[in-house]
């Protein structure tokens, strides 16, 4: 299932150059023009193609440390001065970053590329092939995965420019979000009838009429965020319209943790939309890299999971949202690290050799070298224990054992490099029936017969042994959305609609409230300059 990769991610063949030769004087014979390509329907697939491979790129990387180190979900300290980067991530920690922030312009360079390359892509499908079923259906598909790209820039950074014309180089200002936010739901709504109603292998890594519905569901639920507006109702009938379409099911308890495997894929009841990764395959000119594991397993237990390289696990969650898995009948537990260590046996303990100094580099006496063997035991707190101002835990076994980590994209021993094959769901099943939910909370009308209560007990039941809930508030249903969606990229946008994003965890104290959109990078101001910073900033 994982060669699905390379049909999205096809070598970008020179489609730049298509519109470019029209006024030289001497005729091209070597160069791609529009007359020789593309020119049939596995050319058409190959114009598409970079639209998918500039995706993939940054999704895993800025998207996803500006979306979590963001929240409470997620910290990125530095061990002994590693991990620093120019205070990348301890600014997104404290939730006081600038313009110049590296992960905040990779976002806005991202999304840009994704859009750009989408409006590359259906200028030239749009004048090449022929008019049909196939020519809409592709040509949605692109609008869809514009929608997104949108989507994603207007969510981080509020009012953003409007540009759907490919070769209009011509300087453009930020839209009101309020009209990207009409613009998105226009072309979702107009792409809807075109692309393709059916779910699995042949739609896999492409937007399907439900990717649609859905993306409209997190654009309604989060309308009075955007536009001052509720649009509760509206966010139930997107939600309704994935429901209806009876492609997707809630996966059950006993292959929850599976969704996240590096043998994921077509087969996962509730991908509506996901991202497919394939180590063998990662695009030129396009990152496309998906390594979690280096960021997520200790050290010292690469031997437990099998990996062809040694992790640096840097990354660690914050107590107080690790106290959110507070049932133990839940299988979500199981997607983290915690205590003491041990093989995959469950018996064998994971040992580690070093010094009493390299245990403890604060250790004072005068046998520092002496050798020391421990079990390895995560715990769950992070001391900045060497210097507070670089944000720095240390540079010993104990500085680079702090945090509970979290596996939920399950390290990837079959890759013979760091890249993992595990696909990333942008879109599930089971937020669909927890937005429902949430919208019906939040004063929305129940349909089918299902209650708020009713659509979280669907996804708990397959989640937890624990008996139903009678009932479900607001602050529940965040907390379960928390369990469910960890590490999924969506933490920062659940923050912001329920009022927590300007609360104090870790060492953040910072409540700022125009915080919760990014300011307009530095390298984006230079370029173009009819744009104009986010206020705050």
């Amino acid at each position: 299932m994982k060669n699905i990769v390379k049909y999205l991610g096809l070598p970008i063949l020179m489609v730049g150059l298509l519109w470019s030769c029209e006024d030289l004087d001497v005729p091209i014979t070597t160069q791609l023009t529009p007359e020789v390509f593309p020119q049939n329907s596995t050319q058409y697939i190959q114009t598409a193609g970079p639209v998918y491979a500039a995706f993939r790129g940054e999704f895993s990387f800025s998207y996803w440390f500006t979306q979590s180190l963001s929240t409470d979900e997620s910290i990125l300290p530095a061990r002994g001065g590693n991990w620093y980067d120019n205070q990348g991530y301890r600014m997104l920690h404290y939730h006081d970053w600038t313009a110049d922030n590296g992960n905040i312009g990779s976002l806005w360079d991202w999304s840009s590329k994704v859009i750009g390359t989408s409006n590359q892509a259906i200028s030239i499908l749009d004048k090449t092939m022929p008019a049909g079923a196939d020519k809409s259906t592709m040509i949605s598909e692109l609008k869809t995965m514009r929608a997104i790209s949108y989507f994603i820039m207007m969510d981080s950074y509020g009012n953003v420019p409007l540009d759907t014309v490919y070769g209009d180089f011509t300087a453009h200002a930020k839209s009101d979000r309020k009209d990207v936010f009409n613009f998105i739901e226009r072309e979702l709504k107009k792409a809807l009838p075109n692309l393709n109603p059916v779910a699995g292998i042949t739609t896999y890594g492409r937007p399907n009429k439900q990717t649609a519905n859905a993306l409209l569901a997190k654009l309604y639920l989060n309308a009075e965020v955007y536009t001052g507006t509720q649009r509760y109702n509206d966010c139930i009938a997107a939600c309704d319209g994935v429901i209806n379409s009876g492609l997707y099911a809630i996966e059950p308890r006993s292959t929850y943790l599976q969704m996240f495997y590096p043998t994921n894929g077509p087969q996962m009841k509730e991908f509506i939309f996901a991202v497919p990764y394939d180590p063998s395959a990662v695009t030129v000119g396009y990152n496309g890299q998906m390594y979690h594991s280096r960021y997520d397993v200790p050290r010292s237990e690469r031997a437990k999971f099998g990996l062809s390289f040694t992790p640096s696990a840097p990354r660690s969650t914050i107590p107080s949202f690790y106290a959110y898995f507070n049932d133990v009948n839940d299988i979500r537990n199981k997607q983290w690290l915690t205590g003491l260590q041990f093989m995959n046996d469950g018996v064998t303990p994971v040992m580690v050799s070093t010094t009493k100094k390299g245990y403890d580099q604060f250790y004072t006496g005068s046998d520092g070298a002496a050798a020391y063997t421990y079990q390895l035991n995560l715990t769950p707190d992070i001391l900045l224990r060497q210097n507070p101002a670089l944000f720095d835990c240390g540079n010993d076994e104990i500085a680079w054992n702090m945090g509970y980590r979290n596996i939920k994209f399950y390290p990837d021993a079959g890759s013979t490099s760091r890249n993992q094959n595990n696909d990333v769901p942008y879109l599930r099943y089971s937020d669909v029936i927890l937005m429902k939910a949430e919208a019906i909370l939040r004063g929305g009308n129940e349909t089918l017969g299902q209650t708020a209560v009713s659509l979280v007990n669907m996804v708990r039941s397959n989640r937890t042994t624990s008996a139903a809930w009678s009932g479900v508030t607001l602050e529940e249903l965040y907390q379960e959305r928390c369990r469910e969606f960890a590490h999924e990229a969506w933490h920062r946008n659940d923050m912001i609609r329920f009022g927590k994003f300007e609360g104090q965890w870790g060492f953040k104290t910072n409540s700022d409230t125009y915080r919760r959109i990014f300011p307009i990078p530095t390298n984006a101001l230079v370029l173009n300059p009819a744009l104009t910073q986010n206020t705050g900033y």
